[in-house]
C-alpha cells in the first residue's frame, strides 16, 4: 500500500482488518515510537454529521476506560475526509478464530473468558458506557489465553445515530438482545445477553438461533427459546447451563448486571474446583445452582382424568357431556374466545383514544416496530421472499397508513426475507419464446436479448444465457439471453485464375480469396510438373465463400514418355506402308 501518515504522526504499515464500519491498519506512532492499530471509518459514515459527532463523544468516553480485559483507546482524531481511532495493537487471533479452530472450548476455558469479558463490561457499565455489539469477532484472545474486548463506544454510537446503514442493521443479529431486535431501549443488561450468547457458542460450537434472514433470526430471539446446553452437550455441569440460561433471559429485568455476572461465574469456578485456564475435565455431576438464581418454572402436575360419573335412568346414562351445564359452558367459553379475538385485532374496546397508523413500508423492520409501538399500536411480523424489496425491510402494512384506529390495535406488517435462491434453468437448445416461458415460470424476467450467428444451432434458438444455467440465481433476477442466427450467410464472389501456377501458390491464392481447395489430380502435360493445368470452376466463375476448388496438376516424367510414344506409332506406320503388295504383283496373284 501507498505509505500514508495520519496527522504526521500515525504512519499506516498494513490493513490488517475490516468490518462494516470501518478498516483496520497496523501502524507506528512516530511519536511514542510504538506499534499501534488505527480504525479509520468507511465513507458512509464520513457523510453522516449527527453520527460523527456521537462517535467523537463515544470514542473519547471509552478512552477513559482503563482495564486489562478492554483495549485501549489512545486517541481519536480527524484528518481531511478520515475519521480515525488509535487502539492499542493487540497481536493474535478473534474468539471467533479460536472457536472455528477448535469446535468448542473446554468448560474451564469458556468460563474464564467469560470472566473476563464480564469484568470488562462491569468496568465499561460502571463508567456509563454500553458496547451494544458483543460477540467473538470483537473479542481478541491472548497468548496467555486471556481475553480483551475492542470496538467499545464505536458501536454504540453507531446505534444511537440510527439502526440501518445501507439496509443492514448494527451489529451482529445472532448475537442481538430482544430488546435490541425489537428496536427499543438498549441497556447494560443488553450486553448481558450478547455475552450470555457467547458462552453458548463457546460451549456447544452453536448459536442458538440460525435462520435464512436476519429478520428470522430477530424474531426467534424476540419469541423463541433456544435448546440448553446440556442438551447439546451433556457434560456441561447444571452451574454453567443456570448462568447462560439467566443470561439469556428474554426480560432484561431477570438476568444479572454484568458485575454479578463475575461473581456468578467465579462462584461456579470455585464450585468445579481447582479452575485455571489449563485444566482439564472438570466435575461434570457438579449439581449446585447458585444462590442467586431461581429454579426454572416447572408445569403445575395436574390430577389424572378421572371417568365421570354418570347416574342411572332405566338402562340409559348420561354423558356429562351431553348435560347443559356443560353446553352453557361451552357457548361460554366461545363467547369469551370471540371477545378476545376482537380484543387482539382492534384494540381496547373501553378506550376511546383513536391513533392514526404511521406509514411503515419501505423501512427497517426494527424501526418500523418501534414506530408502530410509540403510536401504542401492537405489531405482527410476517415474512415473505421479495425480489424488489432488501431483505429486513417492510414490504406492506395492515392496517394501511393514515387508518384510524383504536389504541392497542394489532397492525401487521409484511417484512421481505429478499428474494428467493433458486438455480438458474438450462434454456440452451430452447426455442426463444420456449425459454422466455420457462424462465418467467421460475419467476425470473428476461433482460437484454441479442444474436449471434451459429454453426452448431438453427435460428431462433437459445445459444447461452447469463448467468449461467446451473448457478443460484435470486428470484425476480434479470436473464439475458443470446439467440442464435443461423449459420453465417455465404457470399459469391468470382473464383481467382490459377492456372500455370506451382500448386502451393494456387492453394494459398484460392484460400486467401475464401475458397477451399479441393481434389487434386495428376495428369500427363508438356506443362512444367506441379504447375496447375486447369481448375473447376475455372477462373473468373461466380461461387460462394468457402466452396471447393478443384485442381489438375501436371505430373513430373509424364511429358517424355508421351513423346516417345509418339515416335513409335510413326515407326509402326510407316513399315506398314513398305509392305504393302505393288498392283500388277497383285493382278498376277490372281
Amino acid at each position: 500500500m501507498n505509505q500514508r501518515v495520519l496527522d504526521n504522526r500515525y504512519e499506516l504499515q498494513e490493513l490488517i482488518g475490516g468490518g462494516g464500519m470501518a478498516d483496520v491498519y497496523k501502524a507506528r506512532d512516530v511519536l511514542l515510537d510504538r506499534t499501534v492499530a488505527v480504525k479509520i471509518l468507511h465513507e458512509q459514515f464520513k457523510r453522516d454529521t449527527e453520527f460523527i459527532q456521537k462517535f467523537h463523544r463515544e470514542a473519547q468516553a471509552a478512552a477513559k476506560l482503563s482495564h486489562p480485559n478492554i483495549v485501549n483507546i489512545y486517541d481519536v482524531g480527524v484528518m481531511g475526509d478520515d475519521h480515525y481511532i488509535v487502539m492499542e495493537y493487540v497481536p493474535g487471533s478473534t474468539l471467533k478464530d479460536q472457536i472455528k479452530q477448535e469446535g468448542h472450548l473446554s468448560v474451564a476455558d469458556a468460563l474464564h473468558v467469560a470472566r473476563d469479558i464480564a469484568s470488562a463490561l462491569a468496568h465499561a457499565h460502571a463508567n456509563n458506557l454500553v458496547h451494544c455489539d458483543i460477540k467473538p469477532h470483537n473479542i481478541l484472545m491472548m497468548p496467555d489465553g486471556s481475553a480483551k474486548v475492542a470496538d467499545f463506544g464505536i458501536a454504540r454510537a453507531v446505534t444511537e445515530s440510527t439502526m440501518t446503514y445501507t439496509g443492514n442493521v448494527v451489529g451482529s443479529v445472532h448475537y442481538f438482545s430482544p430488546e435490541q431486535a425489537k428496536g427499543t431501549m438498549i441497556t447494560p443488561r443488553s450486553d448481558v445477553y450478547a455475552l450470555g450468547v457467547v458462552m453458548y457458542e463457546m460451549l456447544t460450537g452453536q448459536l442458538p438461533f440460525t435462520g435464512e434472514t436476519p429478520v428470522s433470526i430477530a424474531m426467534k430471539h424476540l419469541q423463541e427459546q433456544p435448546r440448553s446446553v446440556r442438551q447439546l452437550e451433556p457434560s456441561i455441569p447444571p452451574v454453567v447451563e443456570a448462568i447462560v440460561a439467566r443470561a439469556m433471559q428474554k426480560d432484561a429485568n431477570m438476568r444479572p448486571s454484568s458485575s454479578e455476572l463475575v461473581q456468578d461465574i467465579s462462584q461456579a469456578q470455585q464450585m468445579l474446583g481447582g479452575f485455571n485456564a489449563g485444566a482439564g475435565a472438570v466435575d461434570p455431576y457438579a449439581t449446585q445452582v447458585l444462590p442467586r438464581m431461581q429454579e426454572p418454572v416447572r408445569p403445575v402436575r395436574q390430577e389424572r382424568y378421572r371417568e365421570p360419573d354418570y347416574e342411572e335412568d332405566g338402562d340409559e346414562e348420561k354423558s356429562i357431556f351431553k348435560s347443559k351445564k356443560f353446553i352453557a359452558g361451552l357457548v361460554m367459553v366461545l363467547l369469551m374466545g370471540f371477545f378476545v379475538g376482537a380484543f387482539m385485532s382492534f384494540g381496547k374496546f373501553w378506550s376511546t383514544a383513536e391513533v392514526e397508523v404511521p406509514d411503515v413500508t419501505g423501512k427497517q423492520m426494527t424501526l418500523a416496530k418501534q414506530i408502530l409501538e410509540d403510536k401504542r399500536l401492537r405489531v405482527k411480523v410476517d415474512e415473505e421472499f421479495s425480489a424488489d424489496v432488501p431483505a429486513g425491510m417492510v414490504i406492506s402494512q395492515n392496517p394501511e397508513a393514515g387508518a384510524k384506529v383504536k389504541e392497542e390495535r394489532l397492525v401487521t406488517i409484511k417484512v421481505s426475507k429478499g428474494g428467493e435462491n433458486i438455480e438458474m434453468p438450462d434454456v440452451r437448445g430452447l426455442k426463444k419464446a420456449d425459454a422466455i416461458a420457462k424462465i418467467e415460470k421460475m419467476g425470473l424476467k428476461v433482460g437484454r436479448v441479442s444474436e449471434r450467428t451459429s454453426d452448431e444451432e438453427e435460428a431462433g434458438t437459445v445459444i447461452a444465457s447469463d448467468p449461467r444455467a446451473g448457478t443460484r440465481v435470486t428470484k425476480g433476477e434479470t436473464v439475458d439471453l443470446v439467440i442464435s442466427k443461423g449459420k453465417k450467410a455465404k457470399k459469391s464472389s468470382g473464383v481467382p485464375d490459377v492456372t500455370g501456377l506451382p500448386l502451393e501458390s494456387a492453394q494459398k491464392a484460392l484460400t486467401s480469396a475464401g475458397f477451399k481447395v479441393g481434389s487434386v489430380e495428376r495428369k500427363a502435360s508438356k506443362q512444367a510438373a506441379g504447375t496447375v493445368i486447369s481448375q473447376s470452376p475455372g477462373g473468373g466463375a461466380e461461387a460462394l465463400e468457402g466452396e471447393s476448388i478443384h485442381l489438375v496438376v501436371a505430373e513430373a516424367g509424364k511429358v517424355e514418355d508421351e513423346d516417345k510414344g509418339s515416335k513409335n506409332k510413326k515407326k509402326d506406320s510407316g513399315k506398314q506402308e513398305t509392305a504393302a503388295p505393288k498392283p500388277d504383283e497383285a493382278a498376277k496373284s490372281r
